[in-house]
């Protein structure tokens, strides 16, 4: 299966950090916060990634380049306006093909299990739904959370509610409305499936991230530095 990355946020709340390097190129535990990410689907057997960008995307194509000293394929989707998340999409599905794909938000981090996407994206498939959405408990900066989840199906309507991870499986046809280039928001086009019995989903108790601000980016920067310098000495 095919994954995006979503990489063309400008990272407004991570300035001045993002004003001269793309957020996805910040480092935390060493490495640009990105290629966490391709590592952990390169793993995972999912080596055909696609990346969008708009704000100083020359500089990620140049760190990433094809991504072969990753073991990955990787192809670029630019953006010369971000198009918000759903556009974002739309404007990629000429490189992301007619199967179900994975996307994972390049300013995450996160320990789900990348291998699981695959047969997760079969299911979907052979149950006729639209997405799958790996939702976590509420963080403090939103606790109100975004969607409830009842019987393995999303809702936007329920208690309690949890965060989108911003780890999503989703059919093509999901955005077929939605002109390439054209800015579009995800969330209303998840809303009206989850309306459909659509949206399947699960929840993550796991780590999980939004690597948002420069004091989330160094807390996950020691976090990670941490377990690396116990790694090497166990």
């Amino acid at each position: 299966m095919k994954a995006m990355i979503l990489a063309a946020g400008r990272g407004e709340r991570m300035r001045p950090l993002s004003d001269e390097t793309p957020k996805p190129l910040l480092r935390a535990g060493g490495k640009p916060l990105i290629a966490w990410h391709i590592e952990a689907l390169v793993r995972a057997g999912i080596r055909d990634i696609v990346i969008n960008h708009a704000h100083l995307g020359r500089m990620i194509e140049a760190a990433l380049g094809d991504g072969a000293r990753f073991g990955a394929s990787i192809r670029y989707s630019p953006e010369g306006q971000a198009l918000e998340t759903a556009g974002g999409i739309a404007n990629a599905l000429p490189l992301l093909g007619d199967e179900p794909f994975a996307v994972i938000n390049g300013d995450i981090a996160c320990d789900f299990d990348s291998a699981r996407l695959p047969p997760l994206a079969d299911a979907m498939r052979a149950r006729g739904l639209q997405a799958h959405l790996v939702l976590v408990p509420n963080p403090p900066h939103h606790p109100q959370g975004d969607f409830a989840l009842r019987d393995g199906r999303v809702c936007d309507a329920g208690e309690p509610k949890f965060t989108f991870s911003g780890i999503g499986l989703y059919d093509p046809a999901l955005f077929a409305g939605i002109a390439r280039g054209a800015t579009a928001r995800l969330a209303p086009l998840l809303r009206a499936a989850m309306g459909e019995g659509a949206v399947s989903g699960e929840l993550h108790a796991g780590r999980w991230m939004d690597v948002g601000t420069p004091e989330r980016l160094a807390e996950l920067d020691r976090l990670l530095s941490g377990e690396n310098l116990s790694h090497k000495y166990s």
